[in-house]
């Protein structure tokens, strides 16, 4: 619906903003902020590369739940949630550790090299609630609608499952051997 509205008249983009609560402008400063700090190559403790995805989790979660909690279709919803999360961290958690990413198991740490992922995907999360927020507002028969509210479910869960992948494959590092062995006597690996 927003983006419907915005894209036949897009004065009215000026009206939404103007109606938005300050502290949802706060709330995308920090979570930017969160982001930008992704870009670079920074050491993190082994329980800190599950803070983000369990963050960004517990926002999709309460996007849906805040959108959807009254509506019957909550269950189909959380339906789509887990399937879109399933389908995305089975795509991302397989995938190779990105390059010049290594665990320090003496420090129990990560080197993990800067991204933009993170980023695109912490305003992805935030974009979707603020859409759907406003288009909630304007169209509150949204939150009955099948089509609509699975979507939304299915794109929560993928950025959840995305978020879940990438620190999967990372946090496999942390169980690679330190000296593989190797199976041709005097050569190591």
């Amino acid at each position: 619906m927003l983006l419907q509205l915005i894209a036949q008249h897009p004065q009215a983009l000026a009206q939404v903003v103007k109606n938005t609560p300050v502290w949802v402008w706060g709330l995308l400063a920090g979570l930017t902020a969160l982001g930008l700090s992704q870009l670079r190559t920074r050491t993190v403790g082994a329980l800190r590369t599950a803070i983000i995805p369990v963050a960004m989790t517990c926002l999709s979660l309460y996007g849906m739940v805040s959108a959807f909690g009254a509506s019957p279709l909550l269950g189909y919803v959380l339906l789509a949630w887990l399937i879109g999360a399933a389908v995305m961290m089975a795509v991302v958690a397989p995938m190779a550790a990105p390059a010049n990413a290594a665990y320090d198991s003496a420090r129990r740490s990560f080197r993990v090299p800067g991204s933009l992922v993170p980023l695109v995907l912490i305003l992805g999360i935030f974009l979707t609630k603020y859409v759907v927020g406003v288009d909630l507002a304007m169209q509150p028969g949204l939150a009955q609608d099948g089509t609509y509210t699975v979507i939304v479910g299915g794109l929560y869960g993928a950025f959840s499952g995305i978020f879940a992948g990438r620190a999967a494959r990372l946090g496999r590092l942390a169980f690679r051997p330190a000296n593989p062995i190797s199976t041709t006597p005097g050569l190591s690996a």
